[in-house]
Order: structure tokens, then C-alpha cells, then sequence
């Protein structure tokens, strides 16, 4: 059976031959550097050869560009950096928006420039240079991941205006890139140009919307030949000072540490985090959780956020894994026994990347990481001894890739991640996936899958576990494809370094869209989605559930948006929220509706708006939800935006607890209230003041006091439960600030300094209404923090020529 899908992977990416113009610009080699200033009147660039004649790329390929509007390009290079000129006309600067926002923050309302520049000519990786009309910069690097604004490299990008548009100035050093040693440089690029005022998308190159992604439309450079990549050794040395109070005590804290980065070859880096220090990242949404599986967040720690798109191959590799909750428990305590202290994370203590990709498109991938023992203490009240309890042993992480990428659309990889933990008393890992991403040559098709396996030590001995998914789909035309299949048998556990909330699952799915890819007289696009998705345990084999979804986007010529959506669920039988093996709960077939409107950003007062509906047929069930996000920009420096999200679930049953014999549920009203501001003044694209906050409010309101045991056939019955002794109302309110001002005073250079406020209370008030809650939360004591970071950038070729030069 492999061999066969193995031959059929081979003929499909084979299928019909792609080709398309390629324009080509050529780089001159310059003997003296140009000043980076945006002022583009030095002899060089007067005299360069210049991509012109740009195209129209959204919101369509249709149309001319007005000859006012022009773009040009020029490109000049030495022994240290690429230089770019852009010169983006326009007749009416005075109407360009340019509003101020911090490096990476690109998308806001402002006119954008970017450079697509793939070094290896592969058609798939892209190194992306942004600069907006009012000076911001950023950076990216695209994949067939997706695009990673988490990406950082040091360059310099200077703008100037005048009677006749904007120019930018850019120089982009040669460690900030990757390219082989060869004598000749094959290397692609597109330029991109993004005017607000006239909602249009100007590129050089030009790219067919109805086939294939962007990068394969890039056009070509020539001229650039004999360049060297210098010694790709760069440090990020910073210091650090924390003070914290809780409950009238202060702690202080300093630390102090180092990140590095070290090119091993032309196309390898190995980046290194020694003593590391995340009390700066932004705290986590945490939420009331209910259900059966773990409440997780998103990545906020820059190692493990920058140039991690090779390690996501696969979806194997959660990195909140590392440094997360210990693994362990303190187990049975005696009567006269109490934790005194209990770790919420485990202290890494170094973490290592090594990262890259050969000029035939192998991409190779190595993370490790070494976190320290820890340990619980437990108090004896008759004998004041204190014990340690081992939480978690001293535990190694590994991630290993190998990515090939081929045809400029394709790749294969194999990924293996593995936690190996000290001592025999705790579990080991180890998960390999083998993971497809392949198109055909025309780019109207494409199949994607993976199949993964686990082995999991829990101290008897490895269990294994398999997954695999397959996906066909059509990527051409306006009415576009796709059909599925997933599968997961019983054992199969990634959570170790992975995450994975369901296995036991044989699913199918089949959808359908139809979308416009030029502009009609009343929209500038639209697109239609309908997915019917059939689900089945694997064993046993019997259904649990079937729905179809039908969902809809539309964004008018004047840049309102709007769309909505319907979906009908069967009856559903779900063997997770009884949290027993085996077990199974039968909710009643059910029907939802939502819509939603986006107003015009371009405007300084804009809204998003939503509302949301379920019913349940035959059952009293209702779910309701809204969300109100209005957003006002005070000038080209402040930005505010208020988000209100409410969702209530009235009757709903849910698990309360199980005696080891009988599995209780019971009928509750819930209801969650969050609030959230994101303020953000720009004094200039390298300072700022940002403030953060966010209220969130929930509510599991048992009152009714309407309790059932969990029959064998998923129905309830009715039973007398002891709310009084396990109580399962639930009043949640937490409570978060930050505000910061952030200082980018060098390049790759920042001092940040950042107050945080943190209050949370959980109790069983459920019948509280919101202000009681929120006043109730205020008498708990609150965390004030206050920390003041610096990190500084060295570059070791600045070093070695300083030294030089002194001598």
C-alpha cells in the first residue's frame, strides 16, 4: 500500500509542466556605500537600471495603473549589504496615511512597501523587508508554513517625502541573509506596493490570482556575483531588574543573560539562549476551563517564537511544553501534612537551535533543551520538619527535521521530537512524524498529509500510538475542492513536547468554495465556504457525530465587511467530557447562526461587531454570544481599541465529578464577560507607550439544582447530589495590566520597561452578578511588578573593524 501512494506522490507532483514571464532586474556592484537616509539623490542611484512598469494585484489583476501612481526599483550591492531604492509616486501626498506603529507592526493605516526576496530562487522561502509611510519596519520570513513576523534580522530602512510621493532607502547586510557560496547568485524577488487611500496592491512582477501562492510569480535578479557571507556571529546581551509585591511582601530580583547567534555555515545558524529570562512576556488570556482538556495559550518567548517554521512541520512540537507545569505530584499527604510550595513551571536552564536549509532545499532542524529539577515542599505540622517532593527530574528536549523541498511547491519532511526525564519514576517520549505538502507543477492540485507515531515509557514499558491525515484539494478557479480523512487509534499520545487533545477518531470531510478573485461592481471580493464533516470512533467503530457548515465572507468596494454563517450538528455522542474511559455523553442534535460586520480601518472610528446563536432540538439548551470591538485612532500616534466578548449557555448539563462508580453531571447556566483595551501611543517608529488590559468574568451557575448520574447509553437520570459538600458553582474573575514603553534606541537595541498588575479571585458565588464579582476581586490582594530590561545588539564584524580601525 506505502509504495503505491509513494508512486502516485511522484506521478501527481510530476503531472504538467508551469511556466510563466519572469521579469529580471539586474544589481550593480558599487564601490562606495550610499548614506541611508531615504534622500535618494546621490549619483548612484541616478544612474541604475530600474524595475518599473509594476501590475495590479489586488483587489484584482484587472486594470491599469494610473501613471501617476508609478513604482520604481533600483538595486545596487558591495562586499558588505544589498541596497534598494524604491520610489513610489504619487499625486497627492498630502493624503497618504501614515500612521506611526513599532517594528514588525506593519498592517496598520499607512501606504507599505516590501521587498519578497528569495536567495535560493526555490520558489518557497522568502525573506520579506517591510517599510511603511511613516518609517516602521519589519521583517518576515514566508514559508510554506505561512508567513513568521516573529523572524528578526538587523536592517537599516530610511523614507522621505515630497511633491511626488515617498522614497525608501534600504540596506540589508549579508549576515541578515542566507545564500550559497556559489560565484554567481540565482536569486528572485518581487516588490510590493500597498496604497491605502486607493485600496490597491501594486506589484512588479506579476501575479495570477486564480493559480498557485505568490512566490511562484517572483521575477529574477542578475549582476550580483563574488559576494562573501561574512562571519554570522551576532549577540544580544541583557540585563534585567524586577520588583514585585503580593500581600504587603516585596521581592526583588536581578538577572542577567545572553542569546547568541552564530552562522556555522552560509545557510545554518545556530541560535543559543544561556540563563534565560521570559518575566517580560505577555501574560496569558486564561479563562474559566469546564471542559475536559487542558487550558493551553499561545507562545509568547521570543527563542521559541523566532525562525521556528521548520520545527512546526508536522504539528508535533508544542513549545509551552518546555518550562511548563511539572509532570509529577506530590501524591498522598498525612493528616498533619501541608504543601507549602508547589512550582507552576519548571526553569529552563539553556536552550539550543540549529536551523538552515542546502541549496538543493534540504532544510535540516535541531532544538534542545535542558530544564532543571523541581521540587514541592511539604510541611509536617507535629514534627516543623519540611520535605522536598520531586515534581519533575532534570529532562532533556529534543526536536530533529529534515524538510525537502522540491518543484518550487512541494516538500516532504521527517520530524522526531523526544523528552528523555532522569529516573526510572517518570515517563519518557518519543513521537516521529513523517509529514507530505505536494502540488502539481500547474499548481491546480494539491495533496497534503501526515502520518505520525508515538512511544510513550510509563514506567512499564513503551506504548505506541499511530495518526494520520490525508487531504486532496483543487487550488484553481473560482469553485475550488477538498476531501479528507483523519484517523487517531486509541493509544496514540504526543503531549509530552506535543499537543493533543482527542485520539480514538476515524473522520471524514468534503468541502466546497466558490470565490471571485476580480472585483465587481459592488465587492472586491467574496468567498462562499461549505464543509460537511462526518465523525466515527475507531474502536469501536460507530458514529458520534455529523455536521455541515456554511459560512460566508464579503468586503465591499469601500471596505466594509461582513459575512455569517450557519451549522447543524447531529446527534452527537461525546467520550470526552465524562472523563472515564469508555463513557459517553448524547447531547441533542442542534442548529447555529452567527453574522458579523468589519467597518472601513482606514477611517479614524471603525467597528467589528458580531452575534452568534444555537438551539438545541428537543432539548432546552441555548447558546447565545456577541462581540463588541470598537476601535478609535486619535491621531497618526494613538491608537485605541475596546473589545467586549459575552457568551451565555443556559441548561446546559455538564460534568460535576464521579465517585469511582457513578459519573455525576449537572445542569448549569454559564456565562463569561471579557474586556480587554489595547492602547498604544507613538511617539516615533522606535518609542512607544502601550497599555494592555483585560477583565475576564465566568460564571458555572448550578442554582437549579438539577443533578443526573451518567447511564450507560449516554442518556441522564435524575439523582440526589451533595452540592453542599462538593460544591460545583463556579464565580471566576481575573484581572490583568501591563503597560510598558518600549525604546528601539539602535538597531537590534531595546530598553523596555514594563509595569504589571495582576488580580485574580475563584470562589462558588455563582449568583453574583458582574459588579459584585469585580468588587470581590478587588479585596484579594493584587501583584504590582515592576522590571526594567535592556538588551543590546553586537554584531562581531562591527567589533572586529572597530578594533581595526582604533589600531
Amino acid at each position: 500500500m506505502l509504495k503505491y501512494l509513494l508512486l502516485f506522490l511522484i506521478l501527481f507532483s510530476c503531472f504538467s509542466v508551469y511556466s510563466q514571464d519572469k521579469k529580471n532586474i539586474v544589481a550593480t556592484r558599487i564601490k562606495k556605500p550610499p548614506k541611508i537616509d531615504g534622500i535618494l539623490d546621490e549619483d548612484i542611484w541616478k544612474t541604475l537600471p530600474a524595475a518599473k512598469d509594476f501590475n495590479m494585484w489586488q483587489p484584482g489583476n484587472e486594470g491599469p495603473i494610473a501613471p501617476e501612481y508609478q513604482t520604481e526599483v533600483k538595486i545596487a550591492y558591495d562586499d558588505v549589504a544589498v541596497y534598494v531604492a524604491a520610489y513610489m509616486f504619487d499625486p497627492n501626498p498630502d493624503e497618504i496615511l501614515s500612521q506611526l506603529s513599532q517594528r514588525d507592526e506593519v498592517f496598520v493605516q499607512s501606504d507599505l512597501f516590501y521587498i519578497a526576496l528569495n536567495t535560493y530562487n526555490d520558489g518557497i522561502n522568502e525573506t520579506r523587508f517591510y517599510v511603511t509611510s511613516a518609517g516602521t519596519i519589519g521583517d518576515s520570513r514566508s514559508s510554506q508554513n505561512g508567513e513568521d513576523f516573529n523572524y528578526n534580522v538587523v536592517f537599516s530602512c530610511k523614507i522621505t517625502k515630497d511633491e511626488k510621493g515617498w522614497y525608501a532607502e534600504f540596506k540589508i547586510p549579508y549576515n541578515a541573509l542566507r545564500f550559497p557560496e556559489v560565484e554567481i547568485q540565482d536569486w528572485s524577488v518581487n516588490f510590493y506596493r500597498q496604497l491605502k487611500t486607493k485600496n490597491e496592491t501594486h506589484t512588479w512582477n506579476f501575479i495570477d490570482n486564480n493559480v498557485g501562492n505568490p512566490k511562484l510569480y517572483n521575477g529574477l535578479i542578475s549582476g550580483i556575483n563574488d559576494i562573501d557571507a561574512p562571519l554570522r556571529l551576532t549577540f544580544y546581551p541583557f540585563v534585567q531588574g524586577v520588583v514585585s509585591t503580593f500581600d504587603g511582601d516585596t521581592e526583588t530580583d536581578f538577572s542577567a543573560g545572553l542569546d547568541l547567534k552564530y552562522g556555522l555555515t552560509d545557510s545554518f545558524t545556530l541560535d543559543v539562549t544561556l540563563i534565560p529570562d521570559f518575566g517580560q512576556t505577555a501574560f496569558d488570556n486564561v479563562t474559566l476551563n469546564l471542559g475536559p482538556f487542558e487550558q493551553t495559550f499561545d507562545e509568547n518567548r521570543a527563542f521559541f517564537t523566532e525562525g521556528v517554521e521548520l520545527f512546526n512541520k508536522g504539528r508535533i512540537f508544542f513549545s509551552r511544553r518546555i518550562g511548563g507545569p511539572p509532570s509529577g505530584s506530590v501524591g498522598d499527604i498525612e493528616d498533619n501534612e501541608e504543601i507549602t510550595e508547589y512550582p507552576s513551571s519548571v526553569n529552563i536552564l539553556n536552550a539550543v537551535k540549529v536551523s538552515g536549509r542546502t541549496k538543493k532545499g534540504l532544510g535540516i532542524g535541531f532544538l534542545n533543551s535542558i530544564t532543571e529539577k523541581t521540587y514541592a515542599k511539604v510541611y509536617n505540622t507535629d514534627t516543623e520538619i519540611q520535605r522536598k517532593v520531586l515534581l519533575e527530574p532534570l529532562t532533556n528536549y529534543n526536536v530533529f527535521v529534515l524538510d525537502q523541498q522540491f518543484n518550487g511547491n512541494s516538500s516532504v519532511s521527517i520530524v522526531n521530537t523526544s523528552v528523555i526525564r532522569d529516573g526510572s519514576d517518570f515517563k519518557d517520549a518519543n513521537v516521529t512524524a513523517g509529514v507530505f505538502d505536494i502540488a502539481n507543477k500547474k499548481n491546480t492540485y494539491r495533496t497534503s498529509g501526515r502520518a505520525v507515531f508515538s512511544n510513550v515509557n510509563y514506567g512499564e514499558g513503551f506504548k505506541s500510538g499511530f495518526r494520520s491525515e490525508l487531504d486532496l484539494a483543487n487550488t484553481e478557479g473560482k469553485l475550488r475542492y477538498r476531501v479528507g480523512h483523519d484517523f487517531a487509534n486509541t493509544t496514540l499520545d504526543i503531549n509530552d513536547l506535543g499537543l493533543n487533545f482527542r485520539n480514538n477518531f476515524n473522520n471524514f470531510v468534503v468541502g466546497g468554495s466558490y470565490e471571485i478573485f476580480e472585483p465587481t461592481k459592488k465587492f472586491n471580493k467574496y468567498i462562499i465556504n461549505l464543509t460537511v464533516r462526518h465523525r466515527r470512533l475507531y474502536k469501536p467503530s460507530i458514529q458520534t457525530e455529523n455536521s455541515i457548515n456554511l459560512n460566508a465572507f464579503f468586503l465591499t468596494i469601500e471596505r466594509f465587511a461582513f459575512g455569517g454563517g450557519s451549522n447543524f450538528r447531529s446527534k452527537r455522542e461525546d467520550y470526552f467530557e465524562p472523563r472515564v474511559d469508555g463513557r459517553f455523553i448524547t447531547f441533542a442534535p442542534n442548529f447555529g447562526i452567527n453574522g458579523w460586520i468589519s467597518s472601513d480601518y482606514r477611517k479614524k472610528f471603525a467597528l467589528d461587531a458580531g452575534v452568534g446563536y444555537r438551539t438545541y432540538i428537543d432539548d432546552p439548551q441555548q447558546n447565545f454570544s456577541f462581540n463588541f470591538d470598537p476601535r478609535y485612532r486619535f491621531s497618526d500616534n494613538f491608537l485605541m481599541i475596546w473589545r467586549t466578548n459575552y457568551f451565555v449557555a443556559n441548561h446546559n448539563n455538564g460534568y460535576i465529578g464521579n465517585d469511582g462508580t457513578d459519573i455525576f453531571f449537572g445542569q448549569r447556566n454559564i456565562a463569561n464577560l471579557e474586556n480587554s483595551l489595547t492602547a498604544s501611543y507613538n511617539f516615533d517608529p522606535y518609542k512607544a507607550i502601550d497599555l494592555r488590559f483585560r477583565n475576564f468574568w465566568g460564571i458555572a451557575d448550578y442554582s437549579d439544582e438539577l443533578f443526573y448520574v451518567l447511564n450507560e447509553n449516554g442518556s441522564l437520570t435524575p439523582t440526589d447530589y451533595d452540592a453542599k459538600e462538593n460544591d460545583p458553582n463556579r464565580n471566576f474573575n481575573i484581572w490583568n495590566i501591563d503597560l510598558s514603553f518600549r525604546w528601539r534606541f539602535a538597531p537590534g537595541s531595546e530598553a523596555s520597561l514594563l509595569y504589571r498588575n495582576q488580580i485574580f479571585n475563584q470562589d462558588s458565588l455563582s449568583t453574583i452578578d458582574y459588579g459584585e464579582s469585580l468588587q470581590n476581586l478587588f479585596d484579594q490582594p493584587g501583584q504590582h511588578t515592576v522590571s526594567l530590561r535592556v538588551t543590546y545588539f553586537l554584531d562581531y564584524n562591527n567589533i572586529k573593524h572597530r578594533f581595526k580601525k582604533n589600531s
